[in-house]
This record gives structure tokens, sequence and C-alpha cells, in this order.
């Protein structure tokens, strides 16, 4: 069977790593956005670059929390699976999993508020994203969010 929630796999290099060679903490913060992205783009099916450009939409973080539990190193192949906690008017509350190797190496927490990018308020989520979330939470639910591992694992 297919696991239903959305992976997005990030090769770990050189420009990623302190001088200890593990992953500097604020670098998955950027990764974590580029597979956000993604994660709207094929999981969602919102094209995030049309979403921001061309609708003027955007997801700006309001709050962001990260637990690390192993080190990445240079060479790691890090999955970053995506979870969706919460769904508000405005809001959304996503988790995003990092595992290799059969091991978690973060757990993270982000709320973000749909503003209108030309007065940056917020607004209501449209009925048509809000259905894609509330599916997408759906497909998921197996997952253990208090434990961030997939089921079975």
């Amino acid at each position: 069977m297919t696991d239903p929630a959305f992976s997005v796999n990030v090769e770990i290099r050189f420009s990623h790593t302190d001088p200890a060679g593990i992953v500097y903490y604020p670098h998955y913060f950027d990764l974590i956005h580029g597979g956000m992205e993604d994660w709207f783009t094929h999981a969602l099916g919102v094209d995030y670059p049309d979403f921001v450009l061309r609708q003027r939409h955007g997801f700006p973080t309001v709050h962001a929390e990260c637990d690390f539990m192993a080190p990445s190193r240079m060479g790691d192949r890090l999955t970053l699976t995506f979870l969706i906690e919460k769904i508000g008017r405005t809001a959304l509350t996503y988790i995003v999993v990092g595992h290799a190797h059969s091991k978690i190496r973060l757990r993270a927490r982000f709320s973000i508020v749909l503003i209108h990018l030309d007065h940056g308020k917020p607004m209501a989520i449209p009925d048509d994203l809000h259905a894609r979330f509330v599916a997408y939470q759906e497909a998921t639910r197996d997952w253990h969010l208090a434990t961030a591992e997939a089921p079975g694992a």
C-alpha cells in the first residue's frame, strides 16, 4: 500500500553543515520550506509559484518549533514527511517529520496564516483549498502525530 502522506527526499550537502559536520539547524527551516512548496504543488494540487506570484497569496509562518532527535550529516538523504495537525479559518498547523535510515532526526510544527500579499492581512482559506487540506488530513490520519511515526513503525 502506498503511503498517503507526502514526503520529499533532501540530500544533505556540505553547505548545510556546520564545522561539527552536522546540519546547522537554521538550514532545516529552509529545507522544510522547500518541501512545503513541493507538498502544496504535488500533493495538494496547488501550483505554489502561481499561488504566490499570480494570485498574490502567501502563507507566512507565525509560529515554528522543532525538536532535534539525532544529527544529520553531509551525504545523508533526509526524508521530510508532511502532516496536518489543525485547520483553522485563516490558519493551518502542520507537522514535519524528518527521518533517515529508519530513525527520526527531527519533528517540527509550523503554524502558517493565509494573507493577501497586496495588503498583508489574514484572509479566510478558500473553500477549495480548505477541502484539499481536510482530504489530506483524513488520508493521513493513521500517522501518529504524538510520536511522529508511521503506522507500524
